[in-house]
């Protein structure tokens, strides 16, 4: 399982090479933030999803420091958020929207709807998204952290079972040759 993830992580040489990112570099290359095993793979999916639901274009900073706060797998982390992007965020905000909704005992109004994404001017979209936010209210705002909360948990939890289960799948199989 790590061979295959390790695969398509970048390593800390990168942020080395970045002029960038050269200044954290004491704070970056912890080696906590680039090793590969189930705690940190598992934690850095779950904060990959609870940092997925951060509205905007904060997402990868917000699970940047999630990251090196916690000390989980730095890359993994930031790839994980990408489950929200311009074709998810309707759905999932509904789904987010419901669940404060049913939190607060079907207090909130209508769902509506955010506004599209703009790159070229992004300082506007992210006031209009933020006002779209203000719009909806509690709901949504008790949903996103709801909804935050569970999928880290439930994406910990199946990273971690997924982990065991390929273990022991390969102890089997080692087994099974040495008998052979």
């Amino acid at each position: 399982m790590r061979k295959l993830i390790r695969k398509y992580l970048p390593d800390h040489e990168a942020v080395r090479g970045s002029r960038w990112l050269r200044r954290f570099e004491n704070t970056l290359l912890h080696p906590r933030l680039w090793h590969l095993n189930r705690r940190s793979a598992a934690g850095g999916f779950a904060v990959g999803l609870y940092c997925g639901l951060i509205p905007g274009p904060f997402q990868m900073l917000g699970a940047a420091i999630f990251a090196v706060a916690f000390r989980v797998n730095l890359p993994l982390a930031l790839i994980t958020t990408f489950y929200t992007n311009p074709f998810t965020i309707v759905p999932i905000y509904l789904v987010a929207y419901r669940l404060g909704r049913f939190a607060l005992g079907g207090a909130g109004g209508k769902f509506v709807a955010p506004p599209e994404y703009s790159a070229v001017n992004l300082f506007e979209w992210t006031r209009a998204m933020g006002e779209w936010m203000l719009g909806l209210g509690a709901p949504l705002a008790v949903g996103v952290v709801l909804l935050a909360n569970i999928l880290a948990l439930l994406g910990y939890f199946a990273v971690r079972a997924g982990w065991r289960f390929y273990l022991i799948r390969s102890w089997r199989r080692r087994q099974a040759v040495r008998r052979n």
